[in-house]
């Protein structure tokens, strides 16, 4: 796996061993970036200053991605130790310390947002497949506070078992690559 796009195009991002952890393809990251860039659904640019949230991370790619193309700070949230260790050392191998923070918390279980932490503008949300949890875990982000009015969410699920936008959210687009399909929702406040 490598970064796409931006800054740090090229550079190689580490997986964990085994299949605990399904990164999301170079070519479906690449794509979901082409369509943040050029949506016609969106009323300014996404990625350029953006504050994201990427929920189970695993490797941490969507949220390195959006670092590399503009993202001003992003948090991870992964609760699985390897995976939580590889994000961790793919912040550091790309330089990303000073921009990032990884938070060890259950995605369907969103803690209250820091006081120190300004809600998100950007979401990245790929839960397991099949079980069912992206709504769950967009609900809680939105009331814990995470999310600021307007957020952008991109949520990948499973092709066979999509999930229809939980209550509240918007849905603007939606894109099938493999066996996966990612929804592009907002988050209306």
């Amino acid at each position: 796996m490598r970064i796409v796009g931006g800054d740090l195009k090229g550079r190689a991002i580490g997986s964990p061993k085994g299949s605990a952890t399904r990164p999301t393809s170079d070519r479906a990251r690449e794509a979901v970036f082409n369509i943040l860039h050029h949506a016609k659904w969106r009323r300014s640019e996404i990625l350029d200053g953006a504050r994201v949230i990427d929920v189970f991370a695993g490797t941490g790619a969507l949220g390195l991605e959006a670092l590399s193309r503009g993202a001003l700070h992003a948090i991870f949230v992964e609760r699985e130790p390897a995976a939580a260790h590889v994000c961790e050392e793919n912040i550091q191998t790309l330089g990303l310390k000073e921009r990032s923070m990884l938070m060890r918390f259950d995605g369907l279980k969103p803690v209250p947002r820091p006081l120190y932490v300004e809600p998100r503008t950007l979401v990245f949300l790929d839960p397991p497949y099949g079980k069912d949890m992206a709504a769950k875990s967009l609900t809680g982000l939105a009331e814990k506070d995470w999310l600021k009015q307007g957020a952008i969410c991109v949520v990948e699920m499973a092709r066979r078992q999509p999930e229809s936008a939980p209550a509240g959210f918007i849905q603007h687009d939606e894109r099938s690559y493999g066996i996966a399909t990612v929804k592009f929702l907002e988050w209306p406040g």
